[in-house]
């Protein structure tokens, strides 16, 4: 009885990968799209209806999007592994291979506009040697992680660099939020030793 109520009340944490990699895939493309059109909102204040209605701001908005979201896609795999690590044993080259072919599979299937697959591509072709680097480090928690996607966003933000001086903490901040936020829902939904079960018996098949 006690058990069914505490379920009821917060359902077992999942353990499926394909839930797990669906769960990634939604929170990079929420870390992109969310750091980006909410600083270009404040931005645009009052004039946000005409802003948003320009082809040009929103050619740029989409670059920037999708150039945040093939580095936020490592970003969120790399959180994952730091998360994963310490349920691994001694099969942390395992652990990254697993998340490397989640993150590529990410990456892959995303569909962008003619001109972005070059940086998608790139971004799945670097996921191993991202997460091997991540692995000569003991494992960091989502306010400590080094952040890839920061650097493509502060260089694709569609609003001039004059009218955002003095903002780069701020920008760099609601990204660190996001990761965070990310880590917490992880956390939440998630059991991290059955999914390192899960993908170890994936690896044997």
């Amino acid at each position: 009885m006690l058990t069914w109520l505490r379920d009821r009340i917060r359902p077992p944490r999942g353990r499926d990968t394909a839930a797990f990699a669906a769960f990634l895939e939604r929170q990079a493309a929420f870390v992109a799209q969310k750091t980006v059109i909410d600083y270009c909102r404040v931005k645009a204040g009052r004039h946000e209806r005409q802003t948003f209605a320009d082809p040009d701001f929103l050619a740029a908005l989409a670059h920037c999007r999708w150039q945040t979201y093939a580095a936020a896609v490592g970003d969120v795999t790399v959180l994952a592994e730091s998360w994963l690590r310490p349920h691994a044993g001694g099969e942390k080259a395992r652990l990254a291979a697993a998340l490397s072919a989640i993150g590529a599979t990410i990456l892959a299937g995303a569909e962008p506009p003619q001109g972005e697959r070059e940086t998608l591509d790139a971004a799945r072709e670097g996921l191993p040697r991202l997460l091997a680097a991540a692995q000569e480090s003991p494992p960091v928690s989502a306010d400590r992680l080094r952040l890839t996607a920061e650097a493509p966003l502060l260089a694709t933000l569609p609003i001039h660099p004059d009218q955002r001086i003095g903002e780069t903490p701020s920008i760099r901040g609601a990204l660190r939020f996001h990761i965070v936020s990310t880590q917490q829902e992880m956390e939440r939904g998630f059991d991290p030793a059955a999914l390192v079960q899960e993908m170890r018996a994936a690896s044997l098949r």
